[in-house]
Formats: structure tokens, sequence, C-alpha cells
């Protein structure tokens, strides 16, 4: 099992993650402890199990294919996203069979999976 998966942002860019993470795919965001906490970004509890941590880096740029997957119910997500004004992509089913799985990306534009369990 992964304990956790860490993406970065810019510095300055937690309350757009928070706003994300928590607000829109209502993850609860975990205390980072003290000494980590003076670095920035903000961790995140992931359903089912595991962490997200955001990292604050100077230079920050996105990745353009590199991304985490969730396991989600990828329907009530996708248009909870799209009801919130994020792009949902839908990967071609030819690509993995019998999963549904879509790519999105959050504020700072990190390249996430979501894939049907």
């Amino acid at each position: 099992m992964i304990h956790h998966v860490q993406l970065a942002g810019p510095p300055g860019c937690e309350d757009s993650m928070r706003a994300y993470y928590s607000g829109v795919l209502g993850w609860t965001e975990i205390p980072k402890p003290p000494l980590l906490a003076a670095r920035g970004g903000c961790w995140f509890a992931v359903p089912g199990g595991g962490e997200l941590h955001i990292g604050a880096e100077e230079g920050f740029r996105p990745s353009a294919k590199a991304h985490p997957a969730f396991v989600t119910d990828v329907h009530a997500l996708a248009a909870t996203l799209t009801a919130a004004g994020h792009q949902v992509t839908w990967a071609d089913p030819a690509e993995i069979p019998g999963r549904d799985r879509f790519h999105t990306t959050d504020p700072v534009g990190n390249r996430l999976e979501f894939l049907a369990g």
C-alpha cells in the first residue's frame, strides 16, 4: 500500500488547493507537523486510504504526463467536477477495457486520474 503521493504547487497555492481538494473533492485536510508546515503546502486524506501531500516549490511547473490515479465513483465525481467548472476528459475505453476513467487537473495544473474500482 502507498502511504502518500506528493505533488507540488507554487508558493502561496495552499488556499486554492484547499478549495479544490477539500471543497470540491471533499477530502479532509490533515495538519502538517510543525517543522514541515513552515515550508508551506498542505496535506489531505484520500478516501479509501493514503494521503496526498502538496509541497510548495519555487519554479513550479506541472508535469504534462505524470499523475497519481485514485479509485472512486468516477461518474459521480465527474459530475461534481463539471458542476464546479473543472474540465473532465474521459479516457478511451479501449485503452483499459472494462475500466471507466478520466483525467482532470487541479488549480495549478497537476494532472490527476480517477478510475472506477
